[in-house]
């Protein structure tokens, strides 16, 4: 078992006093047998009343409103998780889908045709050629293998960089670029995935990693994949690998920009600016 302690500092600073809307804050990470939140702390300032909600995928949201106008705003969120997977290889997959392509079953289905809706590649296009390239159909391979062979190729093959601006890109774009972030790259391999038939959803959390120059701590993004067998497992093009116990699922979505960490609205004249500081370490 791993521990892990999680300070996330978000700061609006305002150039005048503005009245805050409802904030949408998906802080607190997904517990379940491979993760146990053993403490959690939200303080935010100026002080707000915290309502704590679930949506259709599960997700903890705790919503913020405030009382009375404001310059800044800081939400700071201080949490200590237990870790329990430690060895992502530690799986069996159902007999029907260990080599791929495979059908979902009957009963599974109905459930995952939201998570499988296909981006629609025509073969000449140029993502469509770049997925036949890397894996062609008749090709033996097993379905971790497959998922693992794109994972890896996004990491050898697109340059990753810090994007501050908002939204995601389109695969297109990224491929376009040979650039991208995270979510971006989470983006592309989802749209390859499902372009594949497999369910796959998007997931915004935490990578526990050494600071470099590029990355001195930040939210992270990667992808999940429903696995006969297994459930959903996920899959990290930007290191190009399965995720383990250095990854802290926080919120999972059908699309790439439906789970901000946090978001919400202001009135008022005064121009914002915005930081943001994650910092993860052992305990």
């Amino acid at each position: 078992m791993k521990r892990i302690k999680i300070l996330h500092r978000t700061y609006y600073n305002f150039s005048g006093e503005v009245n805050l809307g409802t904030h949408y804050l998906r802080l607190r990470p997904r517990e379940g047998h491979l993760l146990r939140i053993e403490s959690s702390v939200l303080s935010i300032t100026p002080e707000a009343t915290i309502s704590w909600n679930g949506d259709v995928e599960g997700n903890s949201i705790a919503a913020a409103n405030f009382h009375s106008p404001a310059s800044s705003l800081v939400i700071e969120s201080n949490i200590v998780v237990q870790q329990f997977n430690e060895n992502p290889f530690d799986f069996l997959i159902a007999d029907y889908a260990v080599d791929f392509p495979f059908s979902y079953s009957a009963e599974d289905w109905p459930l995952l045709i939201p998570y499988s809706e296909s981006p629609g590649f025509s073969a000449e296009s140029a993502v469509g050629k770049w997925i036949a390239n890397i894996w062609s159909r008749g090709e033996a391979i097993q379905t971790i293998s497959v998922l693992l062979r794109f994972a890896d190729r996004i990491h050898s093959d697109f340059r990753y960089g810090v994007r501050e601006e908002p939204g995601v890109q389109s695969p297109e774009r990224t491929l376009a670029l040979g650039s991208g972030s995270c979510r971006d790259f989470a983006a592309l391999f989802i749209a390859t995935a499902r372009h594949l038939g497999l369910a796959a959803r998007f997931v915004s959390g935490y990578l526990y990693a050494a600071p470099s120059y590029s990355d001195y701590g930040s939210t992270h993004a990667w992808a999940e994949v429903y696995v006969p067998g297994v459930g959903w497992k996920g899959f990290d093009p930007t290191i190009g690998a399965m995720t383990g116990p250095d990854h802290i699922a926080v919120a999972v979505g059908r699309q790439p920009d439906s789970v901000p960490p946090v978001a919400g609205s202001y009135l008022g004249s005064g121009a914002a600016g915005m930081s943001v500081g994650v910092w993860l370490t052992p305990v």
